[in-house]
């Protein structure tokens, strides 16, 4: 079952939160690929589970728990918390 909840901003414009999930993720990956050569790529949404796709200096590093949980997870859930986790998938 996918979330296609529409929240209002404080624009008034609509977007679905689909939508601000993933473009707050591409703000996050833009940022590690520029300093840490990593990336984050957003996969779905449901649930209240987001589910994104590390890669690049990611794949191989053993920091890729603490950046998962601590830094995408940790920046999702202030924005958005009604999210329950973050998974990343191979």
């Amino acid at each position: 079952m996918q979330t296609n909840i529409i929240q209002e901003n404080n624009d008034n414009s609509a977007y679905p939160v689909e939508e601000r999930i993933q473009g707050l993720i591409e703000q996050l990956s833009a940022y590690i690929e520029h300093y840490h050569c990593g990336l984050v790529e957003f996969i779905s949404y449901e649930d209240n589970v987001v589910k994104v796709r590390l890669g690049g200096a990611c794949e191989t590093c053993e920091l890729k728990p603490h950046t998962l949980h601590g830094w995408v997870e940790g920046t999702l859930k202030q924005f958005f918390p009604e999210i329950k986790r973050v998974e990343a998938i191979d």
